[in-house]
């Protein structure tokens, strides 16, 4: 067995602002109280790092966002807009003297491309469009800026989309209709606007679309616009872009396509490959492309390859074989375009490392997570986001030689030293087929050996997403460590960061190895001297939620059990925002995935159900959509077993909004209080 304990992190073992009788406990108030930060961006010297920072207000259950500057040598730290809108997406021009940033402030109907200058004077609104902006980006010479926005193809003024926007909300009929799909993603109803690349003047004036004329359109399901989905050559000549090269309905294969800036004629740059290729990204001397690809199609989990591709010849390689078997995800070019920095998903924590044009792999930081890199144009500047299960999102700047880390952002510090904060381990237990498992265990402040303590097993997501070193607001281990408990959460068989072969190992029996894993951590656990093996509770969302309601059906050690977001009847999940995609290995109706659908569907086990559980579910999920909710409660109720239905009709797959985020929290602490009492 392999033990690996880590203390909090050293920006709170250096606060000593509070003892810790002093220090309140870390309740779910008190997670609403940290502020929250983004990712940065730095200026092209070095020397200044932007980021949007949201502070939430209780009172009024809602957020608000401004900018935050700090400079990189760790002396300054202050806001840079105090608007009453929510600024985003701070950009630094390509002469540093100026800031682009996304905001919706008075008279802006959607969220707009605003630009101000760094050394003083008020921001000016640069475009106004109807649609609203999202992903600016800058263009080499500073005198124009990319942005996305979803449009009607067919119209070529901005004037034209507001006439039309207009036209369908005075509409007295609400009624839509579709001919392919998708028709909705995550929370989001899709109707026939399209996804588009669009320059602007930073003077402002009409927007000019780069993508229409090509044919082509953006993901459709990219509602939430995680990923980059476009990039700019350094000569500001070249678009690359990822858009869905097969015109069937119910298959996906996202390109990533190169089109001349004012040209129609795109090309496609992966068309061999039938998987998903994307996050194109120009070397700075501009002779490479990188992007990255998976090769399992329909497998959303498989690893993303560093694939480049030479400008000068047309020559595609991989720039990392087999050997290294992770992701290459958050990647930022070295300005000598040599290299490329990663922030990539490694065994419980997402680590930086280093990735040469000839293939080494180097590993730069520990056991904390980092994302969101930023380089300087000059002097290679690597800064970013760190976290731990007990540290917040915090900038700092990252030596890529020597992997040390300073700290910038210190606006959660002083909140962060009164308040009483846990401790953490990673343990390595032997799971399903005698493989060693990666296990995060977080334990309450105070935790004494010689006590006996509630656990609380926490199943992640995904499946296809492993738990890593980080602070998960909406499911945050110290606040279940403020109620006295440990809480544990196994990256169980198909979490990503351990190799493909271990992501990819659950497909299609999405029940059986993370079963098996998740029994095996809780034996694990009712062995240490510290736990009451007569007080455990287990819960999860989304793939979480699905695997505790195969665990409601099958032997456990759990005396209650949470349900958020749960698949539990695969036969109706084919109503989910992904159900008109043809699935990897065939939907029920296909032959032999009769067997796999009666095994792997939690529905199936109903007649075992007799374990008390609170099922919660929000109607705007369009993920997992709400009848699964619904399905089980019934099916418990049916059944006479002590269940309880929290709805919530405003939320969709996450609990986003304040108050109902703490309504969560006492109705989860409530239920353990009922049936998991000493």
């Amino acid at each position: 067995m392999q033990i690996r304990f880590i203390l909090a992190s050293l920006a709170l073992a250096a606060a000593t602002v509070a003892t810790a009788q002093e220090r309140v406990p870390f309740s779910a108030e008190r997670s609403w109280e940290i502020q929250r930060i983004g990712g940065p961006a730095i200026s092209p010297d070095g020397k200044t790092v932007v980021a949007a920072v949201t502070r939430y207000d209780l009172k009024d259950n809602k957020g608000l966002t401004d900018l935050w500057l700090w400079s990189t040598d760790g002396k300054v730290e202050r806001a840079l807009t105090t608007n009453p809108a929510s600024d985003s997406s701070p950009l630094f021009s390509p002469d540093g003297q100026s800031l682009a940033f996304v905001s919706q402030r008075n008279g802006d109907t959607a969220p707009q491309l605003y630009v101000m200058p760094l050394a003083g004077g008020e921001a000016t609104r640069v475009t106004n469009v109807p649609t609203g902006v999202a992903q600016p980006m800058w263009f080499p010479d500073g005198k124009r800026l990319a942005f996305l926005s979803r449009v009607w193809a067919d119209l070529d003024t901005m004037d034209k989309q507001a006439a039309r926007q207009k036209e369908r909300a005075d509409n007295k009929s609400t009624a839509q209709a579709w001919d392919g799909g998708p028709i909705y993603y995550w929370d989001t109803w899709l109707d026939d606007r399209q996804l588009h690349v669009f320059s602007v003047g930073v003077a402002g004036g009409e927007p000019a679309n780069l993508t229409v004329g090509t044919g082509l359109e953006l993901p459709r399901s990219a509602v939430q616009l995680e990923s980059p989905l476009y990039d700019i050559s350094p000569d500001g000549k070249e678009l690359a872009f990822v858009a869905d090269s097969n015109p069937a309905a119910n298959v996906t294969n996202f390109d990533v396509y190169t089109v001349d800036v004012g040209s129609k004629a795109a090309t496609n740059l992966t068309k061999a490959n039938e998987a998903s290729d994307g996050t194109p990204l120009y070397s700075p001397d501009g002779r490479w492309l990188a992007f990255a690809q998976q090769r399992t199609k329909g497998f959303y989990g498989d690893i993303r390859r560093l694939v480049l591709r030479d400008r000068r010849g047309g020559s595609v390689r991989e720039v990392v074989g087999d050997a290294w078997d992770r992701s290459a995800d958050g990647l930022v070019w070295a300005a000598d375009s040599k290299r490329l920095y990663g922030s990539i998903d490694d065994q419980g924590s997402v680590r930086v490392y280093e990735i040469t044009l000839d293939g080494k792999t180097r590993r730069i930081t520990g056991d904390e997570t980092f994302s969101s890199l930023a380089i300087s144009d000059q002097g290679g500047v690597l800064v970013g986001l760190r976290q731990s299960f007990v540290e917040p999102p915090t900038v700092v700047r990252i030596e890529p030689k020597s992997g040390k880390v300073a700290q910038l952002s210190r606006i959660n510090d002083t909140l962060l030293a009164g308040t009483a904060l846990g401790t953490y381990e990673s343990v390595t237990y032997t799971g399903a087929n005698g493989k060693p498992i990666q296990m995060w265990v977080n334990y309450p402040p105070g935790f004494d050996k010689s006590k006996k303590y509630p656990f609380f097993m926490l199943i992640h997501g995904g499946p296809h997403n492993a738990i890593t070193n980080a602070m998960q607001f909406r499911w945050n281990a110290q606040v279940f460590g403020s109620w006295g408990y440990v809480t544990a959460w196994p990256n169980f068989h198909g979490s990503s960061g351990f190799g493909n072969a271990f992501t990819d190992s659950i497909n299609p029996y999405w029940d059986d190895l993370p079963y098996r894993d998740v029994i095996a951590a809780a034996e694990w656990i009712k062995q240490q001297p510290w736990i009451d093996p007569n007080r455990m509770v287990a819960g999860g969302g989304s793939y979480g939620g699905y695997l505790t309601s195969v665990i409601l059906g099958r032997p456990h050690p759990f005396k209650a059990l949470v349900a958020h977001a749960a698949v539990y009847n695969l036969y109706t999940q084919v109503a989910a925002d992904f159900g008109i995609e043809i699935p990897r290995f065939g939907s029920f109706w296909e032959p032999g995935q009769e067997a796999v659908f009666r095994q792997v569907s939690p529905h199936f086990g109903a007649g075992n159900f007799n374990t008390p559980t609170l099922v919660v579910h929000g109607q705007r999920d369009l993920r997992v959509p709400v009848n699964h909710g619904i399905e089980l409660y019934h099916a418990l109720q049916q059944k006479g077993v002590p269940s309880r239905l929290l709805y919530f009709p405003d939320e969709n797959h996450w609990v986003l909004k304040p108050a109902n985020s703490l309504t969560w929290y006492r109705e989860v602490k409530a239920w353990f209080d009922k049936y998991n009492a000493p």
